[in-house]
């Protein structure tokens, strides 16, 4: 069975992203601090490199939470398609969790937005169906990553663990009880600490 990934940047106490995400904003407040190490910081090394050409590797479907998707709240803006311009960088299917129904949106690259209302499960389910030979990844945010943990369907979890203290916003244990992750590869730079590591079996 193909693996199913995550891979997230976060702070020394634990939050993926700042408070108050909002258009201006989509990371929170001061969240774009725990990804200096793959937008183009000088400081950035071979193992940043590293490190991001893991984020980057293509998967056959992706899952993420739609706040991740975009700032809106409540019922759609159906002007919204993303942060990512005309062209995101998933390139295959990707679902969306949402407790209001869209329609699908088809983007250029291969990229088609399908947008879920009946939960995390089931959202999973249609990916693992999409991407066939070629593996989920868990885009994120903080939410759908707290879900797929919960359901135990992540086999390798990245984490590049920056520097900084944000103090508040979204973490991706709250509620854990276990973490049942052991480390298989580390990389160190200014900018992170990047842990690969594998489900225990």
């Amino acid at each position: 069975m193909p693996d199913t990934t995550c891979h997230m940047s976060i702070s020394l106490d634990g939050f993926v992203a700042g408070a108050d995400q909002s258009l201006d904003d989509p990371l929170g407040k001061r969240g774009i601090e725990v990804h200096r190490w793959h937008i183009g910081d000088p400081r950035a090394n071979e193992a940043d490199e590293v490190a991001a050409s893991w984020l980057m590797r293509p998967r056959g479907a992706y899952v993420m939470g739609r706040n991740m998707f975009g700032p809106i709240r409540g019922e759609w803006d159906d002007d919204w398609r993303g942060w990512w311009g005309p062209e995101p960088p998933y390139h295959a299917p990707v679902f969306v969790l949402t407790h209001h129904s869209h329609e699908p949106i088809e983007m250029e690259g291969g990229t088609t937005f399908h947008f879920i209302t009946d939960g995390f499960d089931s959202a999973y389910a249609r990916a693992r169906e999409a991407a066939g030979d070629r593996g989920v990844d868990i885009a994120g945010g903080a939410s759908t990553v707290r879900q797929a943990l919960a359901a135990g369907v992540i086999d390798e979890l990245t984490l590049d663990i920056a520097p900084v203290l944000l103090g508040s916003g979204e973490g991706i244990f709250d509620g854990g009880e276990a973490f049942g992750f052991e480390p298989v590869e580390v990389l160190h730079s200014l900018l992170a600490t990047h842990i690969r590591y594998r489900r225990m079996e």
